[in-house]
């Protein structure tokens, strides 16, 4: 039988994994005695492979408020995983569902948001991140997110013959719509899920209506 699950900065793990507890906790060692007012939803978007959700849960962790992935909150409505809404109800049904999760997540309390990599493209969803919070893009170039998720499986839009040209054709046409976020964070190869955060930190600070550094 499994141990309890505990609970600790919003994300959960089990008692057998005290060691990668740990690490989380030493990970924002570095932050001890700074504290946060979040006083929007901040809301990554960006290309798959991008570090959406790896860098949102450490960027929620450093700010001491929820993380929220519009995905998952998708597959557990849902009872199925991304793969199988595509290919049971289309892409168009899927698009109406993930409009709708991320309306009622952006009425949550305010924290950090991962979304799909199309979300932001529906002129819906961006008026209500517009209305109820921010948009952060995380910018990646192609060959570094090719090399992200082409061993990957999980992509249903990859599912072609020829998964890279794909992913190209994908890129070119989101980038445009991706610049239109309030916020742009360049990733590097180099640089870890760590420096990603305090990337997007140095850009949350230029926005005191967003974030507030307290004493």
């Amino acid at each position: 039988m499994c141990p309890a699950p505990i609970r600790w900065n919003y994300i959960w793990y089990f008692t057998q994994d005290h060691v990668i507890e740990e690490k989380k906790r030493d990970f924002w060692r570095g932050n001890a005695g700074l504290a946060y007012k979040v006083k929007k939803t901040i809301v990554l978007v960006g290309m798959m492979g991008a570090g959406k959700t790896a860098v949102g849960q450490a960027l929620a962790q450093a700010l001491s408020v929820p993380f929220l992935d519009s995905d998952l909150e998708l597959q557990r409505a849902a009872n199925m995983d991304i793969s199988e809404i595509f290919a049971r109800d289309g892409e168009a049904f899927f698009r109406k569902r993930e409009s709708e999760i991320i309306a009622r997540l952006l009425g949550n309390h305010h924290g950090v948001l991962s979304t799909g990599g199309g979300a932001f493209l529906q002129e819906r969803n961006r008026a209500e991140i517009s209305r109820h919070g921010i948009s952060v893009w995380l910018s990646a170039d192609l060959d570094l997110l090719w090399q992200r998720v082409r061993h990957k499986d999980t992509r249903p839009l990859l599912r072609t013959p020829d998964p890279k040209a794909t992913l190209t054709q994908i890129y070119n046409a989101r980038v445009p719509v991706y610049a239109q976020a309030d916020i742009t964070v360049t990733a590097k190869p180099e640089y870890e899920i760590r420096r990603m955060v305090v990337e997007v930190l140095k850009a949350l600070k230029t926005r005191p209506d967003v974030i507030e550094e307290l004493p």
